[in-house]
């Protein structure tokens, strides 16, 4: 625990904060100790939203159910 906090220039006290996921832990310190660690490519996942099924799964769910032509734009097309 002190190699990698000290590799990741941050206190032993932060990196355990890190561990419990203490919401407090800036995104700097999150990728300086995946740096430290060799996993700085998980770090990329994050923002990946290809990767993130629940978020997917959540925005399908706000799609609108049926998309309804304006009575403007069908009236137009008859026209036509």
């Amino acid at each position: 625990m002190a190699v990698v906090a000290e590799r990741a220039g941050i206190s032993r006290e932060t990196l355990m904060r890190l561990e419990r996921g203490d919401s407090g832990v800036s995104i700097g310190v999150c990728s300086s100790v995946l740096f430290a660690l060799g996993l700085v490519k998980h770090f990329e996942d994050l923002a990946d939203a290809s990767k993130d099924a629940l978020g997917r799964m959540l925005e399908e769910e706000r799609l609108p159910q049926r998309i309804r032509r304006s009575s403007h734009t069908a009236t137009r097309e008859l026209e036509e």
